[in-house]
């Protein structure tokens, strides 16, 4: 089989969002005579815009893949890199030559050329000489094939009513939340299998899951109805939104219910988050309806969570907030340490009674 069409098939074979990035890296890798390719979007949040990495990949084997939670105040500034910022405001190709005309370069492409909304990146390409005119075209195919499938993808893991993640992209972001690395293994050739076994025993520390539910949202169908009601689902999300990050991990479980996924400092910082949530709830008119409140409840992911898992704990300490009379923020942790869910507190994978 053509070496080209055979990437273009894996490409295209991909479920998973977030091994896009690699395996488009891996094809420059196999089918071009470069030496790293990297891919970086454009990410927003408090204090401006920065670059996440998503897949850096080297010729020589090694590189490592970016999870979709991260640490937003620990990537390069945007202006930081002015030949990316470069690439996309003008939406074309940058070269960078350093030691001449035929000497080794960087070569710079827009990710998603056509983008007019938040999908900003580009491909950078290292390479010892100038790229061939048949390795340009190459690099156009299987970014094209890319971004279709991006497309894609993207739009099967949303909810249709709010915009929202849904449940069945949670897994994938779940094991994901960790940076990878990849070194040590021969061209860097790790399959998806094996980084997914990778992925399911190493949970970073810091990383929190939350569930929000709407308290009383039966009452508020039976009296209102159907269309009322998912009005107040998409008010909802758009409070939710408003109040997390934007790359904070936001789901809509269906119903009521939603799921946040996120990378926090600590504790009393993940309590804060949820606190300003609630309070947003409180205090928004919700037209035809007038107030409606959420209860919350979060769990810092263990070593050895599953989605399952961490979910159940989150469930509980929602449940405890709405039999207190809903309007609540209820930290798993903090319950257990307290003695009200009758469970013994865990560190790590041991429990400790």
């Amino acid at each position: 089989m053509n070496p080209l069409i055979d990437h273009i098939l894996k490409l295209t074979e991909h479920r998973d969002r977030d091994l896009l990035e690699l395996t488009l890296s891996k094809a420059m890798i196999a089918l071009l005579p470069v030496q790293r390719v990297v891919i970086a979007y454009v990410m927003k949040g408090e204090g401006g815009r920065r670059w996440l990495e998503a897949a850096r990949l080297d010729a020589g084997g090694g590189g490592k893949i970016a999870a979709p939670v991260f640490d937003f105040q620990t990537l390069p500034r945007f202006e930081e890199s002015a030949d990316r910022v470069r690439c996309l405001k003008e939406r074309q190709i940058v070269e960078i030559a350093w030691a001449g005309e035929f000497g080794p370069r960087i070569t710079l492409f827009p990710l998603i050329p056509d983008s007019h909304n938040d999908d900003e990146g580009v491909i950078e390409v290292h390479s010892a000489a100038p790229l061939t005119d048949d390795a340009m075209q190459v690099i156009g195919v299987l970014n094209r094939v890319y971004r279709n499938m991006y497309s894609l993808l993207q739009y099967s893991n949303r909810d249709a009513l709010t915009g929202l993640l849904n449940r069945k992209s949670l897994d994938d972001a779940f094991y994901s939340a960790v940076l990878e690395e990849l070194d040590g293994v021969p061209d860097a050739l790790k399959t998806a299998d094996s980084i997914e076994h990778e992925r399911r025993h190493r949970v970073p520390p810091n990383y929190w899951l939350g569930k929000v539910t709407i308290d009383n949202f039966s009452l508020v169908n039976d009296s209102r109805g159907h269309l009322v009601a998912e009005e107040v689902v998409l008010l909802v999300a758009r409070i939710l939104n408003s109040t997390f990050r934007t790359h904070d991990r936001l789901y809509r479980f269906g119903g009521a219910d939603f799921v946040v996924l996120f990378h926090c400092p600590d504790e009393a910082l993940a309590l804060g988050a949820f606190e300003r949530f609630r309070s947003n709830m409180e205090r928004f008119n919700f037209p035809q309806v007038g107030r409606v409140t959420a209860s919350s409840g979060f769990t810092n992911i263990l070593v050895d969570d599953s989605p399952g898992t961490a979910l159940k704990r989150c469930e509980r300490a929602v449940e405890f907030g709405q039999i207190e009379g809903g309007n609540k923020v209820c930290s798993h942790l903090d319950l257990v340490r307290r003695g009200l869910l009758g469970e013994g507190a865990r560190v790590g994978g041991t429990e400790l009674s």
